[in-house]
């Protein structure tokens, strides 16, 4: 009780009012700086992507002096190497927003349904072990995949359809569905479990059921997140090269059904890079395809970013 009372009645050590403005301007000093530095690595992504972008027009566009733009795009025949060269990429294009397509559609129910069972029925001890998992399947190598593909699908597809080849547009699907699903199931499991347990409450109050709840208030709450890893997924898709160059097929042709072989964008420019002419028309035209493959990815990032800012939620 006496060093209480001793410790109640002691002075209070005042420190020096300089001392506290040097704090002050030194905590001043350490934001700004943190500051500048992340604004020169954000403006120097910027540069970065810019100089890209001015290296693929650079590159792309001297073949439009050979071939028009619309015989570019639309055109049916991809022989680059033939007498009388044709640059038609339309079954490139094809094939590419096909696999894509096709892939999306396996993998997004799949992700969301692993999201949904993580974020709102698994038990924790369950959660703990899935989601590391997912995320470890996210870093396996294209190429191992696209080995898969090769050895394990194809000749499955073959044999169980009765078809010619089993390196084709539903192989190349699969094998980009199997690579989308940890991204999209991953982030939509983190959006999903960050929606207000406030929320749930409520709807529980109301007499809403568990899947009741899920459907109508958890889904919609996390839709801005979900809409995200959808489309960074779909990107992941349209964007692989190594996978759909082991197990699409390699032929330049607008598929009529699942199982033709096909040759995406991506595939193509790795496939004939390498035996190209510097500064040729070949070349040039490889690079107008990168141009293409960055539009397309553009326009996915906007999607994104609309999506997202649309459906983020706002409470009142």
């Amino acid at each position: 009780m006496v060093k209480l009372i001793k410790i109640m009645t002691a002075k209070t050590v005042k420190i020096p009012e300089s001392r506290i403005n040097k704090r002050k301007r030194r905590s001043i000093l350490f934001d700004i700086a943190i500051e500048k530095f992340f604004l020169i690595i954000g403006l120097s992504c910027l540069f970065i992507l810019f100089l890209i972008m001015l290296f693929l027009v650079k590159e792309g566009v001297p073949v439009f002096k050979t071939v028009s733009i619309s015989d570019f795009i639309f055109g049916k025949e991809w022989y680059p190497t033939s007498e009388n060269a044709r640059f038609g990429i339309f079954p490139l294009i094809v094939a590419s927003l096909s696999v894509t397509l096709m892939a999306s559609i396996i993998a997004v129910p799949l992700s969301m349904a692993i999201a949904i069972y993580l974020a709102e029925v698994a038990h924790s001890t369950v959660r703990e072990i899935v989601k590391p998992v997912i995320e470890i399947i996210a870093s396996i190598p294209s190429v191992i995949i696209g080995f898969f593909g090769m050895v394990v699908v194809a000749p499955y597809l073959q044999t169980r359809f009765g078809i010619d080849t089993g390196l084709n547009l539903f192989n190349a699907s699969l094998m980009l569905a199997f690579m989308a699903v940890p991204t999209i199931a991953s982030i939509s499991e983190d959006a999903i479990s960050s929606v207000p347990m406030s929320l749930k409450e409520a709807s529980y109050a109301l007499g809403a059921n568990r899947w009741q709840t899920i459907v109508h208030i958890t889904i919609p709450a996390a839709l801005s997140g979900i809409w995200t890893a959808i489309i960074l997924g779909i990107s992941r898709v349209i964007g692989e090269t190594m996978v759909v160059l082991m197990v699409a097929g390699g032929a330049t042709i607008v598929p009529t059904s699942l199982f033709d072989p096909v040759r995406p964008l991506t595939s193509n420019i790795a496939a004939e890079m390498a035996e190209t002419e510097v500064g040729g028309t070949h070349y040039n035209a490889l690079f107008a395809i990168g141009m293409i493959l960055f539009i397309i990815t553009f326009f996915f990032n906007i999607a994104a970013d609309y999506l997202s800012e649309k459906y983020k939620f706002k409470p009142n």
